[in-house]
């Protein structure tokens, strides 16, 4: 079972930050992040993923949205770390393939062949206009230049195959041979040249893709190492599973190759009703415009004059494809369908961990669960989204890990 700590700033929950025992400022100074990968490795994790966006998000002066370059604070992690894979995200829509080749390569060697990086096509609105579009493009138009961009980044990975590097100072030697220039056009421009760094002695760094759409799916099968995903019940998310499998054999891959990561929020604690209480505690935190606004986004529709107290009138056929989210979006207004819920507990649930699987009671009760999923096919590990940051980090290491080692 693969784990993996999901760190999002201050935790998942987009109240997290006015918890009483979170430092607001935390997420801006290396401590921070020093801390939660310390934590993680001593709990028992097997990797370190850290998310990005390149914006200011919709009501930055209410809610928090100042990031670090994920990279950069995982180059700072190699140093406290020697076990953790170290994956970060970048986007494939604002990123030259060079600068990712060496970006990521750059991480591998300082954390001694660890890196892995989170594929991303972008999706915020405000991205686009930052970068000069006049609108964030289609989904499949930003999965076709993804692919011209991974693949371009895989061709400067690849130039060095079968290069070594001698180091030798006797001979006045560095490599056995120079590698080709890799000659590749598209969206992203012109390519012609090399990436000035080797992978070698280590191998390619871990690839993680995240889309749940039809193109996003047949782009996990095709490339991904790590496929996260959102899935609510097992069924779903055996159904899901299956199919990338399927996918990656049809795209001439081996499928035990691909790792199927569906992202979990723990809410864990001694009983279920401390864990229940730790939820009901950040609820009340929560920024209603900071969330409907956000959520409104998310699933592309206008909630401005719904009842909050009310049912939640949409259905997921009243959705349209919008350029942020489609697959995610459709799964929230299902879930709220089928719980009956008010437009306020949407924007809650939507909070917590904006439509991952909300898992609350015991360390032996969430191990059960993760245990269930893995046994049934319906996973091959978890992304693991701490709800509070760094404390929730050890609170599923000293929770819920020794009944998975047990089990």
């Amino acid at each position: 079972m693969i784990l993996n700590a999901v760190l999002f700033g201050h935790g998942s929950h987009e109240a997290a930050w006015r918890h009483p025992a979170v430092r607001a400022t935390a997420p801006l100074d290396l401590a921070h992040w020093t801390a939660c990968a310390r934590d993680a490795e001593a709990g028992g994790f097997d990797g370190l993923f850290l998310g990005d966006i390149l914006c200011l998000q919709d009501h930055p002066d209410l809610h928090p949205s100042e990031t670090l370059d994920p990279f950069m604070v995982l180059a700072a992690l190699a140093a406290a770390t020697t076990r953790l894979t170290l994956t970060g995200t970048a986007s494939t829509s604002f990123n030259h393939p060079f600068h990712l080749a060496r970006r990521i390569l750059s991480l591998h060697h300082l954390s001694g062949g660890r890196a892995g990086w989170n594929i991303v096509t972008s999706s915020y609105p405000q991205e686009a206009t930052t970068f000069g579009w006049d609108a964030m493009p289609p989904t499949d138009t930003r999965y076709e230049i993804a692919q011209e961009v991974v693949e371009a980044v895989q061709a400067l990975w690849s130039a060095w195959d079968g290069i070594d590097r001698v180091a030798d100072k006797d001979g006045a030697r560095w490599l056995t041979a120079a590698p080709q220039p890799v000659r590749r056009e598209g969206r992203f421009g012109r390519l012609d040249g090399t990436v000035n760094l080797s992978p070698a002695p280590y191998g390619r760094p871990v690839l993680a893709q995240a889309g749940s759409s039809a193109k996003g799916r047949a782009f996990a099968a095709r490339h991904a190492d790590q496929v996260f995903t959102v899935q609510n019940d097992r069924a779903s998310a055996r159904a899901f599973r299956d199919e990338v499998r399927v996918l990656a054999a049809s795209a001439g891959r081996d499928p035990d190759a691909l790792a199927v990561l569906p992202g979990v929020v723990p809410f864990v604690a001694d009983t279920r009703a401390e864990a229940e209480a730790q939820l009901a505690e950040l609820s009340e935190l929560v920024g209603q415009q900071h969330v409907l606004t956000k959520l409104a986004r998310f699933i592309g529709l206008d909630l401005s004059g719904d009842d909050p107290d009310a049912p939640f009138a949409h259905r997921p056929e009243d959705l349209r494809d919008n350029a942020f989210s489609n697959s995610r979006a459709r799964l929230l207004v299902a879930d709220a369908q089928d719980r009956g819920l008010t437009l306020r507990d949407m924007a809650n649930r939507f909070a917590a961990g904006h439509g991952h699987l909300l898992l609350v009671g015991t360390g032996a009760e969430v191990a059960a669960t993760l245990d269930d999923w893995i046994a049934h096919g319906a996973a091959d590990g978890f992304n693991v989204m701490p709800p509070m940051l760094p404390g929730g980090i050890a609170d599923f290491g000293g929770h819920v890990i020794p009944h998975l080692r047990h089990r």
